[in-house]
């Protein structure tokens, strides 16, 4: 799988909901409306990464949950980062 240039990478974000290239990696922070709201919102992208094989890093301050993509294995992102962005997209609403 190839590492997406610049450019498509570029071109994908418009079409994903508050994500932003930053440091290598698609980037999304979201601000629940309790600790518990972002934990469940956690284990639901972490079941569907599992089952896709394709796992976010997840960052967890209080409220706020920040996912980041990269395929480590390729180096940078791909479009299996821009599609798990979509499914995250889809499951958080």
């Amino acid at each position: 799988m190839a590492v997406l240039t610049d450019e498509q990478v570029d071109a994908a974000l418009p079409d994903l909901n508050g994500w932003e290239r930053a440091d290598g990696a698609l980037r999304r922070s979201v601000k629940f409306s309790a600790f518990l709201d972002g934990i469940d919102a956690v284990r639901r992208v972490a079941e569907h990464a599992e089952a896709k094989d394709h796992h976010p890093d997840i960052d967890i301050r209080w409220r706020t949950v920040t996912f980041a993509l990269v395929t480590h294995s390729e180096g940078g992102i791909t479009d299996k980062d821009v599609q798990m962005a979509r499914d995250i997209d889809g499951i958080l609403g």
